[in-house]
């Protein structure tokens, strides 16, 4: 049968793991896919790194607009990353009546709606297994595996990156700064490495994975993000000793009036399976109401595993790539014509527990004060801990769980016990997650 001929834009790190396995495993994918998959042309502006990758045994271009207008290509994977080229790369393919594989989040997570829009009206697919963890098949689960399900919540770990700097913080006590200088030494950081560490990547995929679990449009621009920078050994410490890890999530979730969107450190009882997930893997827990709680867990980024989820795109599209549009599995999971029309909630209406650390002049009728103004706000102690101050000191850390409660709530709370005479600087408040 005539092959499928493949146009790659970027032979970076993915691209050319996506070339190298293809390769590797032609005979494999091409029985699972029904016919050939072919790289026919690569652009790529280091047009003499791209041919010592592929050995000149394909095309090699520094236009990449000349792939996408290309009549001999049938799909286009697109792995330059970033907002504008990318996209006028993209909708140029779509244009042109080509299918698309994508890893790039960031595009999708700001102009997915738009980018679907014109895919839908064109009568081609978009596919983008690898734009959230990497080699972990998380889109085919949400937009297949549990299509019978009602999915009550998502919460993941999506970012290798930070969840390698929190795991070294908590194995070594080093601090943050300490921790991201080694990450960015041995290659698990960029040398900006600002949208890890401040939680943009995350959203941007939790972003993508609330719209495929719940049906709603894409809109990282209503995601609450908050990063990992602030976070310090002591609070890890402290997290600890209450029977917690703390870990970057990514978390969305259907409420009656809307649906939550958030990415912050959060602190996970240590016996859930997610707290447990080290390094640079990845991990995304899905509550669904008839199947349960299913995990998903493995390498979320790299050149092999990333590009296994480019393939598998490949071999999706290459077997429905005669079909009627009509008989696809929608781009985010639902019909267009049925999305929903669910509000993003604002952060300060969303319900969760709380850590709180104060640090607090040592002298008597402070914790009283601190009680009673967390009492008067209806916000309930689960647990608490109360650090003897180091020798020659008047001051001591006071630490808090409580119960669950409206953010706004523990915002009002906050601001007047940080007004307190004997409380000394910003308290430090970490949200809570059981996950059950």
């Amino acid at each position: 049968m005539k092959p499928i001929k493949v146009g790659l834009l970027g032979i970076g790190t993915v691209g050319s793991g996506v070339f190298t396995v293809l390769a590797r495993n032609a005979e494999e994918i091409s029985r699972r896919a029904g016919r050939p998959i072919t790289i026919a042309v690569v652009a790529d502006k280091a047009v003499e790194r791209a041919r010592e990758i592929t050995g000149g045994q394909v095309r090699i271009t520094d236009d990449a607009y000349s792939v996408v207008a290309d009549p001999e290509i049938d799909i286009v994977v697109e792995l330059i990353g970033g907002y504008t080229i990318a996209r006028e790369l993209v909708l140029a393919a779509i244009e042109n009546g080509k299918h698309v594989v994508t890893a790039n989040k960031a595009l999708l997570a700001t102009h997915g709606n738009s980018i679907f829009a014109a895919a839908q009206k064109k009568g081609v697919m978009v596919a983008f297994e690898a734009a959230v963890a990497g080699g972990v098949p998380i889109i085919k689960a949400l937009r297949e595996g549990l299509t019978a399900n009602r999915i009550e919540w998502i919460a993941g770990i999506i970012n290798g990156t930070t969840n390698y700097i929190l795991s070294e913080m908590r194995d070594k006590g080093l601090a943050f700064d300490e921790v991201l200088r080694a990450a960015q030494q041995l290659g698990y950081a960029e040398a900006d490495p600002t949208f890890d560490i401040e939680g943009v990547d995350a959203a941007h995929k939790i972003t993508l994975l609330s719209a495929l679990a719940f049906g709603i449009p894409v809109q990282f621009d209503k995601a609450y993000v908050e990063g990992i920078t602030k976070l310090t050994a002591e609070d890890i410490t402290y997290a600890e000793q209450f029977g917690y890890r703390i870990k970057l999530l990514g978390i969305t979730r259907r409420q009656a009036n809307g649906v939550e969107l958030r990415v912050h450190p959060t602190l996970v009882p240590e016996r859930r399976l997610i707290a447990n997930v080290e390094g640079v893997m990845n991990a995304v827990l899905v509550q669904a109401d008839a199947v349960g709680a299913t995990l998903y867990y493995g390498r979320g980024a790299g050149s092999e595993p990333t590009a296994s989820a480019v393939i598998a795109d490949l071999v999706d599209v290459t077997r429905l790539h005669t079909a009627d549009p009509e008989h696809r599995v929608p781009h985010l999971a639902f019909r267009p014509d049925r999305m929903a029309d669910l509000p993003i909630l604002p952060m300060e209406e969303v319900v969760t527990s709380y850590y709180l650390r104060l640090r607090v002049e040592d002298k008597p009728g402070v914790l009283a004060d601190v009680t009673r103004i967390l009492a008067d706000d209806e916000i309930s102690i689960d647990a608490m801990l109360q650090k003897e101050p180091a020798e020659g000191e008047d001051q001591a850390d006071i630490i808090m769980l409580t119960h669950r409660c409206l953010e706004k709530r523990i915002n009002a709370a906050i601001a007047r016990i940080e007004s307190l005479a004997a409380v000394r600087g910003d308290v430090v408040r970490l949200r809570l997650e059981q996950l059950q």
